[in-house]
């Protein structure tokens, strides 16, 4: 007779993740905010000091001082939100659905530097 046989019944647990979604996501939104913190506080220098606009040539030289301002302080509410977005799409959205749209920001990211590459310098 085998061992196996002679043993009572075994139970297993499995490690459950899904109840930590809500931390992970807060994690998650955590390391964002940090990454995003110098794009954040450099968008609200340039939408609260207008003699910035001399620093860029082209379009944004040219542009009324309100629209610049304006311009940068929609990127900093863009950069505020990034976080809150990512937290919130870790926590409520299906790995799958993750997955999907890292991949879509991966290559969004890998064209605006080539495009960077080819266009601006």
């Amino acid at each position: 007779m085998s061992t196996k046989s002679r043993q009572g019944p075994h139970h297993e647990e499995t490690l459950q993740l899904g109840d930590k979604r809500g931390l992970w996501g807060a994690f998650a939104g955590l390391i964002t905010a940090v990454l995003i913190a110098y794009p954040l506080s450099a968008c609200i220098a340039f939408a609260t000091h207008p003699t910035t606009q001399k620093l860029f040539g082209g379009r944004l030289e040219s542009a009324s001082a309100s629209g610049y301002a304006a311009f940068w302080w929609v990127l900093a509410l863009g950069c505020l939100a990034l976080p809150f977005l990512v937290g919130f799409g870790i926590a409520r959205l299906s790995a799958r659905a993750v997955v999907t749209i890292g991949g879509i920001v991966v290559l969004f990211i890998i064209a605006v530097v080539v495009l960077g590459q080819m266009f601006a310098f």
